[in-house]
């Protein structure tokens, strides 16, 4: 049963909360070697993990839109590939947005962080992609109302989120429909191919874990980013890399100006989540 809500705070009592955690929200989220949380009245209040995962499906949504459209989209036009296979050595490529999402969940895998991510469907090429048990139960809702779901996996014994994943690029489509694995071959532009799905084991974090959460996931994204960067550097024709993006020619962005492109899209919102978990409504999931 969920707790009632907590009291609204005075515009004082938020200052006193906002001053100190601002600059630990900035810190996680810019930073490599965050600090511990400082200001007592934050680290002593906790935030359902739904919370968490809305903000982390929102900084996917982000990079996802990223790499889809100035990444894939107008590296297309420009002669740039990106392909299924594109860590094969004969293959000049880059990965396509459901692999660029991959990567990024393996490194967040191999942090210390214990987030799960996974990308998973009822129509998969890969088997280990469907979707079982409860889970298929919990995702046959989102598909029939596009509305994401909020569960405890009791099998995994995590706290789980589903959220709906669209078929946002024609390479996307061309790769399930010409797929000779794929189960489904008549997939068009927005349709709903999968679920993102996040795990976590805690129900609810102190307001620092969320903030370790979201910084495990922005290093997922620049891993993923660093190892394209590795494939470009092995084409024949290797485009410059520097602070110019495919929209402006054969050109691709270093790590950083990647990662601060994604920071001025997604972190003013980030921000203004996470400083204001304790004032939203409590999850009715």
């Amino acid at each position: 049963m969920l707790a009632p809500n907590p009291p609204r705070r005075t515009f004082a009592g938020k200052a006193a909360l906002w001053g100190g955690a601002l600059a630990v929200v900035a810190i996680y989220l810019f930073a490599t070697r965050p600090a511990p949380l400082a200001d007592g009245q934050a680290a002593g209040r906790t935030v359902p993990i739904e919370r968490v995962f809305r903000i982390l499906a929102a900084e996917n949504d982000a990079a996802r839109a990223l790499w889809t459209a100035d990444m894939v989209g107008a590296g297309g036009k420009i002669g740039l590939k990106f392909h299924e296979k594109w860590r094969d050595a004969d293959v000049q490529a880059g990965p396509l947005p459901a692999l660029f999402l991959r990567e990024s969940a393996t490194a967040v895998q191999k942090s210390k962080v214990p987030l799960g991510l996974f990308l998973g469907s009822d129509y998969p090429i890969s088997q280990s992609n469907r979707f079982t048990g409860a889970q298929a139960e919990h995702f046959q809702r989102v598909r029939a109302t596009g509305n994401p779901e909020f569960f405890l996996a009791t099998d995994i014994g995590r706290y789980t989120a589903m959220f709906p994943d669209y078929a946002v690029t024609a390479g996307c489509v061309s790769c399930h429909n010409e797929h000779p694995q794929s189960p489904k071959t008549d997939w068009k532009l927005k349709d709903m191919m999968g679920a993102t799905t996040w795990s976590y084991p805690k129900g609810s974090v102190t307001l620092e874990e969320a903030m370790q959460i979201v910084a495990s996931l922005r290093s997922g994204f620049a891993t993923a980013y660093d190892g394209y960067l590795a494939k470009v550097r092995t084409f024949d024709k290797v485009p410059e890399i520097g602070e110019r993006w495919p929209r402006e020619g054969y050109y691709v962005p270093t790590r950083e100006a990647f990662l601060r492109e994604f920071e001025r899209r997604a972190s003013p919102a980030t921000v203004d989540r996470l400083l204001n978990v304790f004032d939203e409504p409590a999850p009715t999931n």
